[in-house]
């Protein structure tokens, strides 16, 4: 078939394509992954590009009337015919992902206030060895004189691969038969040996998000965090959901490959970028965790995810075999020990497991009620004596996906909103303090809760008729303006719609349906609940008084409400630095009893209750007070 130059400005970036290749794809190849939250469906009207000459096919697609009138179209439903050249906007590329740096020093420095704590036993360790030159008359082979001097100074009985074999003669007798050895712990088994007092050794924890990765690097030897990156997934070009990505991996020729590759480089774009910052060779790198739900896992091993997204909702493992940094294909030493966290189930996955055995929630007497809201809504309940699990499909709502104005709580995002009763004006509390950009979900819960309190939408989230050039018609339906084109960083108008209300109110409604669904499944009441731990990294910005307003969490004292961060990477920290701490984690993926709200009608009778602000039982929200304005004028 005809090959096709695409030329991508302003990056300047060309490649060859197909004839009959999307803009979509082009742009991958080019790596300038674009935002596509409907997976290349055409209905989500994120991609937005413009063609500045060359021969395409238009398929059609969700595009307001505006853009098209202005020349724009959406990559994922356009066809290349020929050399092309096509403009890329700022704001349909995914960005970097922003991650606050947590401070340095050991991990456990900061889990003062959490029970129990974990020994310093990372998954790898440095041994120093003293070896006798062979002779004539002592001429034992390398690798047995190597295991001899490990089990007659440490104790320890080694074991050698053939990677290691290769090049063992050369490492001994440059290092003068003074050697530091790089083991693995687990099974003793050796991976790297340098000349006696250069034996660094670290590790990745990974947090393989649906949305964003997160890669921590910590030295193994001291147990000190050293740094941390972040970054979109690169998966998100073929959708926002793991529903869309199993489908394009099991129906589309080629699809499981291109999204293992996509979240193998976004965390290798990652690690590296981290080691060149701190001089760390990756032979360096001896060990790695990651932590992502069942399907980021199954993803990135390669794993035929097909029946998680098929009922019975059956995945292919929730446990995976010791594995090495080679056969993943990470860019750190080859022979690296690589841990992947356990699941419990399809939807509830290691970075779940990750994040209970990070807050302790399975060593304490309280009963806990553990929930991470990111792209899908997991949550645990129990204490040291029992644990159940379960997960509702929340949507990517409060990630900002789906959200017209939607983004991740990084600089520029909206974290908080202030709308007067009588003028309708707004106020914005900005990340960074400078022009917003869009809403993130602490600023989307923060503006759901104020719009009701204004009187400008109802207890339904329909708009009402209120006398502001704010609150405008168009074509899509009725939308309320935050920031006026003047005011924002990228000079639009920041709005929320119609539609953007109903999504996050049937997002909070599932996440407080799980809720209840748990309780109700154990027999217990939320009085129960002795502390609710917040998980996630909208937690940072999260106003509990605005989330129980809207019926996303549950009416209790706020002294109850703990904040524990992105857990998912702080699990998986634990379990680099603590050998204990990973057998726990193997312990815990059994030892949760899983929930499957699908089964029955339980969840949805539940769901169905929480559609309106803050829900249809007041009763559950004794805090939610106060006459609105909308009510006051029907008054």
């Amino acid at each position: 078939m005809n090959q096709c130059s695409v030329t991508f400005l302003p990056a300047d970036i060309t490649v060859l394509v197909t004839a009959g290749t999307t803009v979509l794809e082009a742009a991958q190849k080019a790596g300038l992954p674009l935002k596509s939250t409907c997976g290349g469906a055409g209905t989500c009207g994120r991609c937005i590009i413009k063609i500045c000459r060359g021969e395409v096919q238009l398929k059609g697609g969700h595009l307001p009337a505006a853009l098209k009138e202005e020349g724009y179209t959406l990559a994922c439903q356009t066809i290349i015919q020929g050399d092309v050249a096509i403009e890329i906007p700022a704001e349909s590329l995914l960005g970097k992902h922003q991650v606050l740096l947590q401070d340095k020093g050991r991990l456990q420095d900061g889990l003062a206030d959490l029970p129990g704590s974990y020994p310093l036993e990372a998954a790898c360790e440095v041994v120093t060895l003293h070896l006798s030159e062979p002779t004539l008359t002592e001429n034992t082979s390398d690798a047995s004189r190597l295991l001899a001097a490990l089990r007659r100074e440490k104790g320890m009985e080694g074991k050698v691969s053939l990677a290691l074999l290769q090049d063992l003669p050369e490492s001994l007798r440059q290092a003068g038969w003074h050697v530091d050895v790089t083991l693995v712990r687990a099974d003793n088994r050796l991976l790297r040996i340098t000349p006696a007092g250069s034996g660094r050794s670290f590790g990745l924890a990974v947090d393989l998000g649906t949305t964003t990765v997160v890669v921590s690097l910590l030295d193994l030897r001291s147990g000190r965090r050293i740094g941390q990156g972040g970054s979109y997934n690169r998966q998100a070009a073929y959708g926002d959901d793991v529903i869309s990505r199993i489908i394009h991996a099991t129906s589309s020729p080629g699809g499981l490959e291109e999204l293992r590759r996509a979240a193998l480089a976004t965390i290798n774009e990652i690690s590296n970028s981290l080691l060149a910052n701190y001089g760390i060779d990756p032979a360096e790198v001896t060990a790695a965790a990651i932590a992502g739900n069942t399907t980021m896992s199954h993803l990135l091993l390669g794993v035929n995810p097909k029946y998680i997204r098929l009922q019975p909702y059956i995945p292919a493992a929730t446990e995976w075999p010791a594995l090495t940094a080679g056969e993943i294909g990470l860019d750190i030493n080859p022979l690296a020990a690589v841990q992947v966290f356990p699941s419990v189930a399809s939807y509830v996955g290691g970075d779940i497991v990750a994040g209970v055995l990070f807050t302790r929630l399975a060593r304490g007497e309280e009963l806990t009620l553990f929930i991470d809201i990111g792209t899908n809504g997991e949550m645990v309940l129990g204490n040291k004596e029992w644990l159940i699990a379960c997960a509702c499909s929340a949507g990517p709502a409060f990630e900002g996906s789906g959200i017209t104005y939607g983004m991740r709580a990084m600089e520029g995002a909206v974290e908080g909103v202030t709308i007067d009763p009588e003028t309708f004006e707004v106020e914005l509390e900005v990340i960074g303090g400078g022009r917003p950009a869009g809403l993130c979900g602490s600023g989307l819960i923060d503006c759901l809760a104020k719009l009701r309190r204004a009187g400008v939408i109802d207890r339904t989230g329909n708009f009402q008729e209120v006398a502001t050039p704010r609150l405008r018609r168009t074509d899509e339906g009725y939308e309320f303006v935050l920031a006026w084109a003047a005011e924002s960083s990228h000079g639009k108008d920041i709005v929320i719609t119609a539609a953007d209300i109903k999504n996050l109110i049937r997002s909070k409604g599932a996440v407080f349906a799980g809720i209840q669904s748990l309780l109700k499944t154990v027999s217990l009441d939320l009085e129960a609940v002795d502390r609710i731990i917040i998980a996630g990294g909208f937690g940072n910005y999260l106003h509990v008084p605005n989330a129980v307003e809207i019926g996303l969490l549950p009416d209790l004292p706020a002294e109850k409400y703990i904040f524990a961060g992105n857990t998912s990477l702080k699990g998986a920290e634990l379990a680099l630095l603590s050998r204990p701490a990973w057998q726990e984690a193997l312990e815990l993926g059994h030892k949760m009893t899983y929930l499957e709200l699908s089964a029955g009608n339980l969840f949805m009778e539940e769901f169905v209750s929480a559609l309106f602000l803050p829900h249809t039982r007041l009763e559950l929200f004794p805090s939610v007070t106060g006459e609105t304005s909308l009510e006051r004028r029907e008054d």
